[in-house]
């Protein structure tokens, strides 16, 4: 797991409170499954979501509300993922929303949720809502309950995730922290996968739209441990201005929006990094293409290639099976103006292999975490990263047993 998950202390975004509670929709009663997001103030708040066609009714309802101006408080379950569950979910992801309008005193319509865990079953809502009231009871901003939020987030992540910047702009400090959760059933668009993004900047809720989608493209949409897009992914950005000044603007909401970008890429490495069974982190970078969306099309088909992900599990450096995948893509280019890197080792140059000791690079694979894919083109500028986990034995072992 990365480093910043052992983090014990945050830069927390002034006006934001949190809770984690455990109200018994997990199997092991005594597990965090129940999380409060509050804000002091009202917030700029923006969405992106999944874009499977079945979607869950949390997906339904928050992008209803989302982009909005005056949003407070994110509720969010973790167990049951109140997907293809009819009337009756939408139903349930209103009250959820109700009742913790009423316990923070205030209106629905500021309030987002998100549902993750087990399709097709209704939420056992007598138990959340004991859990929304005692969440609410014991909001508090600190380090201690932003992590009890960020676990009781998590299904079957072996860690908590979240990480934090602090950013000057003149005489203002703004922070920004994000949590996320995913470990499976991720691929883009979005890649099940749930992430809050809060801030104490102030933009309006058009830029705040704009900024997430545009680091969405780059983060959450580059990751993969299965390419299996959830019903329930959902990402929210709430800014609710509190450390002053006017709204961010030029070089301040650059600077702002580098952060935002470190944020969300190290939220986006770490789920594929605990993709379930993994034992390798996989960067893809593709060079040389036509456009950006062609060398993301191609580091996607080499991400979700099953024969590519056992190749890295098995240390195994098949150059063969990056390139075949590469040439499935549906994207055109030169098979004999293309070159391939592992581990920045050469091993396949102008369309043709090379000799390269291929137990140093064997070896390079199997004691290191991160393996690194480097395809390169001859087709023009576009480059895109991608990051995905390879595939074990473990991997089935684990889905074979969780019931979805």
């Amino acid at each position: 797991m990365e480093k910043f998950m052992e983090k014990t202390s945050m830069a927390l975004p002034m006006g934001f409170r949190f809770a984690g509670q455990a109200c018994g929709i997990k199997q092991d009663p005594s597990r965090l499954d129940l999380a409060l997001i509050v804000s002091d103030a009202p917030c700029a708040a923006a969405g992106v979501y999944t874009q499977n066609r079945v979607v869950a009714a949390p997906v339904v309802l928050d992008r209803q509300r989302t982009p909005a101006g005056d949003v407070q408080a994110v509720v969010v379950n973790s167990g049951n993922a109140n997907a293809c569950t009819g009337e009756q979910g939408m139903i349930d992801a209103q009250r959820m929303t109700q009742w913790t309008a009423e316990a923070l005193s205030l209106r629905e319509e500021q309030v987002l949720v998100m549902s993750t865990g087990i399709i097709g079953q209704p939420l056992p809502m007598e138990k959340i809502a004991r859990g929304i009231q005692q969440a609410a009871q014991h909001l508090a901003a600190n380090d201690e309950h932003q992590q009890a939020a960020a676990r009781a987030i998590m299904t079957t992540d072996k860690a908590p995730k979240y990480t934090s910047r602090s950013v000057s702009v003149g005489d203002t400090t703004y922070s920004i922290l994000g949590m996320a959760k995913g470990a499976g059933m991720i691929g883009p668009n979005m890649a099940t996968m749930l992430a809050v993004i809060v801030t104490d900047a102030r933009m309006d809720p058009d830029r705040a739209q704009f900024e997430l989608s545009q680091v969405a493209d780059v983060t959450f949409n580059c990751i993969s441990v299965e390419g299996h897009t959830s019903t329930n992914d959902t990402l929210l950005l709430l800014a609710n201005g509190r450390a002053g000044g006017v709204a961010l603007q030029g070089d301040g909401l650059g600077v702002w929006r580098r952060a935002l970008h470190e944020v969300c890429g190290e939220l986006a490495r770490a789920i594929p990094n605990d993709g379930e069974g993994s034992t390798h982190l996989i960067q893809i970078d593709v060079d040389g293409c036509a456009s950006r969306s062609d060398a993301h099309a191609i580091a996607r088909a080499i991400a979700n290639s099953p024969l590519v992900k056992t190749a890295i599990a098995g240390a195994d450096p098949n150059w063969g099976r990056i390139v075949s995948a590469a040439g499935y893509a549906g994207v055109p280019f030169d098979p004999q103006a293309t070159d391939l890197l592992l581990n920045g080792t050469l091993v396949y140059q102008n369309g043709q292999p090379l000799a390269f000791d291929a137990a140093a690079v064997s070896t390079s694979i199997r004691t290191n975490r991160q393996t690194e894919i480097h395809l390169k083109l001859s087709e023009g500028p576009g480059h895109a990263r991608f990051w995905t986990s390879d595939l074990t034995a473990e991997y089935v072992r684990i889905n074979a047993d969780y019931h979805t």
